[in-house]
């Protein structure tokens, strides 16, 4: 585990820089910073940035490759300011399939529990339930999908474990 002063100041860096860098200097910072952090220090960087621990892998080897004047791409400076065509990559599932949150609202309404004045309700469908529900048609959902969307939604799973709250203890027991 790292020092916190030293994640602070890798956060510190990583707010200063971001506003300039483009995507693919951003995964070579990240790189560069968890290399020099050594051991825990992709995790940390990933958790600092907000990458996905592979984005800052792959930062990694970019990094040490370039570092050794090995293969790269293009030389820096060179590359566009975007790599990727604006708007690229995969729809929002909102987008993508309208009436998403109108139709999964519907399949928890039956299960929400929780007082209805109350800012937080909870399902105890789980997501995995609720996923499978979703996707019984040619659309298919995950059940992360749905855990974000049901957050988005102020809901709150429900928490099957044991309730000790109610338990008597053996003493008291007839």
């Amino acid at each position: 585990m790292l020092k916190p002063g030293i994640l602070e100041a890798v956060r510190a860096r990583w707010k200063s820089l971001a506003p300039i860098l483009d995507e693919r200097r951003r995964r070579l910072w990240a790189g560069a910073e968890a290399n020099a952090l050594g051991y825990g220090g992709a995790s940390a960087v990933a958790r600092v940035t907000g990458f996905a621990l592979n984005t800052v892998r792959s930062g990694m080897l970019e990094a040490t490759q370039f570092a050794k004047g090995g293969r790269h791409t293009q030389e820096p400076g060179t590359e566009q300011q975007r790599q990727r065509k604006p708007g690229a990559g995969r729809k929002a599932i909102t987008e993508a399939w309208p009436g998403f949150d109108e139709t999964l609202a519907r399949l928890v309404d039956s299960s929400t529990r929780g007082d209805p004045m109350s800012p937080l309700r909870w399902s105890s469908k789980s997501t995995a339930k609720l996923a499978k529900a979703m996707s019984r048609g040619k659309r298919t959902v995950s059940r992360h999908t749905v855990a974000a969307h049901l957050q988005a939604m102020d809901y709150s799973p429900d928490f099957q474990g044991k309730n000790t709250h109610y338990d008597l203890p053996r003493a008291s027991q007839p």
